[in-house]
């Protein structure tokens, strides 16, 4: 019998050793600088160099640029475990990270090397990682987490329609609301998973009290009505029946919120704070709701799932899973607590800024230093972490 041969040692770069570490590291980085920049680029102050509009930039570069590098961060970083297989790593993992940098470039000078250059170099990546997620799960026989490399499609297909979409009609805004519809999806599923399994495992042993409900109909039931009216809120967010089904949404994510037993979880802030992350879906649902019957302006629903659930959800994921992968104790340091309450700020402020307008002037600026704040601390605290090797494991994602 020939044996078994075993790989060889990792020796390249820590970086370049596991998918969360560049990629939480520069997907933080480039969430402060993108709204650095945005800020005087609002008021005026400042120009790009980019084919897009200065508002699509903005968005752009915040739902298709940070959004899929935390994105590829996690998948890199769970698939493993999902499959079994080793995760990808140095050369490979460089060639990922190398299509996103060069995507990041080529949106922000494509005045300068055309529109179609740009769009082709920054699609390569989300392509990419399609790619690299549906061959592992299928090389693993990980089959129920074939949705997951399918939304991950849909998302990357939006970035191609967001190119296509803001230079013929002008403005990205089918293709805005599909790319948020697909990140929120994303965001539903992967996070009605570790939520309540996050939560049980901190409550278990605490003495009796309600625990996290297990996935249920009820759940799946919450899944297709949200999907349902993110659908009709992707193609005709004016209409009542769109309306009407996200309202529903709204309530039914509400009381999926409320089975997962938060309110037992605040002593452990890196469980709450998951938490908090999850309630701007529902508040995000009904903002959208009222907006279709223009009770208040459409921008203050999309701004809850953006700033809210995007961004608070993402910076949680990312210092669980740094800290866990890394061999530190999975316990929130004071640090970490300002990045979540600078986060919830941000998201508090914009919200606010759109519902009330005459206050625009104080919320908005508000909200964009409190955004840069969360994660350029993010990337000060945890990026050391990220750049070293690992300790002996205390802890886990």
């Amino acid at each position: 019998m020939n044996a078994i041969a075993r790989p060889k040692p990792y020796e390249g770069p820590v970086l370049l050793s596991y998918g969360f570490r560049p990629f939480f590291l520069l997907g933080s980085i480039w969430a402060a600088l993108e709204v650095l920049a945005w800020l005087p680029i609002f008021y005026g102050e400042l120009s790009t160099g980019s084919a897009f509009a200065p508002r699509d930039w903005h968005v752009h570069e915040l739902l298709f640029g940070y959004v899929p590098a935390v994105v590829a961060g996690f998948l890199l970083t769970a698939i493993p475990n999902w499959t079994g297989r080793a995760p990808l790593k140095g050369p490979l993992l460089a060639v990922l990270v190398g299509a996103w940098l060069a995507g990041r470039i080529a949106v922000t000078l494509s005045a300068w090397i055309g529109w179609i250059a740009g769009a082709t170099v920054d699609a390569a990546f989300l392509v990419l990682m399609v790619a690299v997620v549906t061959r592992e799960i299928v090389a693993g026989k990980n089959w129920r987490n074939l949705k997951i490399a399918a939304m991950l499609s849909v998302l990357a297909a939006a970035n191609v329609g967001f190119h296509l979409e803001a230079h013929f009609a002008g403005v990205a805004l089918y293709t805005t609301r599909l790319g948020i519809a697909v990140t929120l999806m994303l965001i539903m599923v992967v996070g009605g998973r570790i939520i309540p399994s996050f939560t049980r495992n901190w409550l278990s042993g605490r003495g009796p009290g309600r625990l996290p409900s297990p996935f249920d109909r009820y759940d799946r039931t919450c899944l297709i009505v949200s999907v349902c009216s993110l659908a009709l809120w992707v193609a005709v967010p004016g209409k009542p029946a769109t309306g009407v089904l996200l309202i529903v949404a709204a309530f039914l994510n509400a009381a999926r919120l409320y089975r997962w037993a938060g309110d037992r979880t605040i002593a452990d802030r890196l469980v709450l704070v998951l938490h908090i992350g999850y309630l701007f879906v529902p508040i995000g649902f009904l903002l959208g709701g009222l907006a279709a019957f223009d009770v208040v302006v459409p921008s203050a629903g999309i701004h809850a799932w953006t700033v809210g659930t995007i961004g608070i959800m993402t910076l949680a994921v990312m210092s669980r899973a740094t800290l866990g992968h890394t061999g530190h104790k999975l316990a929130a340091s004071s640090g970490t607590q300002a990045v979540y309450a600078l986060a919830a700020m941000a998201a508090v402020a914009r919200v606010f800024a759109a519902l009330y307008p005459p206050w625009d002037e104080v919320f908005l600026p508000l909200s964009g230093f409190g955004w840069i704040g969360a994660f350029a601390g993010f990337a000060a605290s945890y990026g050391p972490v990220l750049c070293r090797p690992k300790r002996t494991s205390v802890g886990t994602m």
